[in-house]
């Protein structure tokens, strides 16, 4: 799994073995092949792990994360410390393909989590799976700004409306957008219907899909995240900046292309991480959330990060965000992990107004002249999304 360099003398060579057979044990590579049919419903990928470029961790994030006996606490602060190793002896990281975790024996009260989070702490390991459709070209020339948008297979309706409405592909401002939607398996467990030629007819026409063979699922969205993240850095580095956002909102996409030209005018030394930020969350106890998380599971408090509905980042920090999202245990609230991630590097989040991922007052849903000034808004349908893209775009609109 890694290669050590040492070159300080025996005693701390025979050290630095030691400290690594330890986390040799910890992050083990399996030695068969691996089919996750549980949760992935995927073949053992044949994908090649490289080697991971290896990035100085925060103090900010160091210190922010308790030492506590919650399971992610003691995997991030293990990985803290074979990272700081790795550093100073000038070795490589390469990530196991799959690693299974044996939840009954890392957590006291296992059986009580509800499945999806037993499931994910399983398969917490397991980050690299075959992509089904791929468009390696998609970002020549570069664009600008892609807009990139975590979809599940079924949901046809609302991909056609973005790209019908505000991710139409082409100029925006005068400037390159383009649109790849997320998608992971289209049959999950094996139960529902086969939509996998639906979908390809779909990629045929618009080719702005990427899936990959692995259960789409709540607590899959960190997964989803971190393949694009391997995508991007290989086909898309020259992205300007990154939008992702969910299929169910509205993005005023000229407006923000507007603002984001601003920004590059003026702070082009400085990389961003826009949208609503929410600072001070803590993890919701009560079981009956979908969001549910365990304090054997998790402990402390969230790092501040953006709501999920929508965000921008610039496209400078693919690849640092890619590196070291190999050092941070998957989160099961992928928002959450990509508030890590950022803080990790050590950039901070800024909050926009015109970010609106709790929605808008009820009054204002369907007044244009309110959506004009707006950048995003969340939960609309593709009728809504339609009406509103014509009702802001309207020449005749008096507000």
């Amino acid at each position: 799994m890694m290669r050590l360099n040492v070159q300080n003398g025996v005693v701390f060579g025979v050290l630095g073995i030691c400290l690594i057979n330890v986390f040799v044990n910890i992050f083990r590579i399996p030695q068969r092949g691996y089919r996750p049919r549980n949760l992935n419903n995927t073949s053992e990928t044949t994908q090649p792990v490289a080697r991971v470029e290896l990035i100085q961790i925060s103090h900010q994030f160091k210190n922010f994360v308790p030492v506590k006996s919650a399971f992610w606490n003691k995997r991030q602060h293990q990985m803290f410390q074979l990272v700081d190793l790795l550093l100073e002896t000038s070795g490589v990281y390469i990530p196991p393909r799959c690693q299974l975790t044996d939840g009954h024996g890392s957590i006291d009260n296992f059986n009580t989590y509800p499945q999806p989070l037993k499931d994910f702490v399983r398969y917490i390991g397991c980050r690299h799976f075959p992509q089904l459709i791929d468009h390696p070209r998609k970002c020549q020339p570069e664009p600008f700004l892609l807009l990139v948008v975590k979809s599940v297979v079924g949901s046809f309706e609302r991909r056609q409306a973005i790209r019908e409405t505000w991710g139409k592909e082409g100029k925006v401002e005068g400037l390159e957008v383009r649109l790849v939607f997320l998608l992971g398996s289209s049959r999950g467990e094996g139960y529902g219907p086969n939509l996998k030629a639906l979908l390809g007819f779909e990629d045929g026409l618009y080719g702005d899909l990427l899936q990959w063979d692995f259960r789409d699922t709540l607590f899959n969205l960190t997964l989803k995240d971190t393949l694009f993240l391997r995508w991007a850095d290989t086909h898309c580095p020259g992205a300007r900046y990154i939008f992702k956002g969910d299929d169910d909102i509205f993005l005023n996409t000229p407006a923000l292309v507007s603002h984001l030209r601003s920004l590059n005018q003026t702070e082009t030394s400085s990389p961003i991480y826009l949208g609503q930020s929410i600072l001070n969350a803590s993890p919701l106890r009560d079981l009956k959330s979908k969001y549910f998380i365990p304090s054997t599971l998790y402990e402390g408090a969230y790092p501040g990060y953006m709501g999920g509905g929508g965000f921008v980042y610039s496209g400078s920090l693919i690849k640092p965000l890619y590196a070291v999202s190999h050092y941070i245990p998957f989160f099961p609230i992928d928002d959450v992990f990509t508030g890590m991630c950022f803080l990790a590097l050590g950039v901070s989040p800024t909050h926009h107004e015109g970010f609106r991922t709790f929605d808008i007052d009820q009054r204002h849903r369907r007044d244009p002249c309110v959506h004009r000034d707006l950048l995003l808004v969340h939960q609309r349908t593709p009728l809504e999304v339609t009406w509103l893209w014509e009702a802001v775009r309207n020449p005749e609109l008096k507000c």
